[in-house]
């Protein structure tokens, strides 16, 4: 039989194995999305505030991007998204968009 010593390789060999499955089961799992809580009609604390009603576009609106700056609205797609010319590209922006102000 073999001593602890000359099989030490092996266990960890072994050691390793389990750690990298370990690790693979780590990469297929999905981090927990946090749920919205919901507003009881029995609290003691106030309702959350509604959430703001989203900018509607037009055509030749002026609007401001955090990424791309100034640009003006070409063209709206079904209150889904906009096509917006930043002068240097085109750029579609699907709505709403917390980057994009109307100006």
């Amino acid at each position: 039989m073999l001593s602890h010593r000359t099989t030490g390789v092996d266990i960890r060999a072994d050691k390793w194995t389990a750690v990298a499955g370990h690790q693979r089961i780590l990469e297929r799992m999905k981090p927990a999305r946090a749920a919205t809580r919901r507003f009881l009609p029995t609290s003691p604390f106030k309702p959350p505030p509604p959430s703001p009603a989203a900018d509607r576009f037009a055509p030749q609106d002026q609007v401001t991007h955090d990424k791309y700056g100034l640009g003006r609205v070409i063209t709206v797609e079904d209150d889904t998204a906009v096509v917006v010319d930043f002068g240097t590209q085109q750029v579609r922006i699907v709505t709403p968009c917390a980057k994009l102000t109307k100006l």
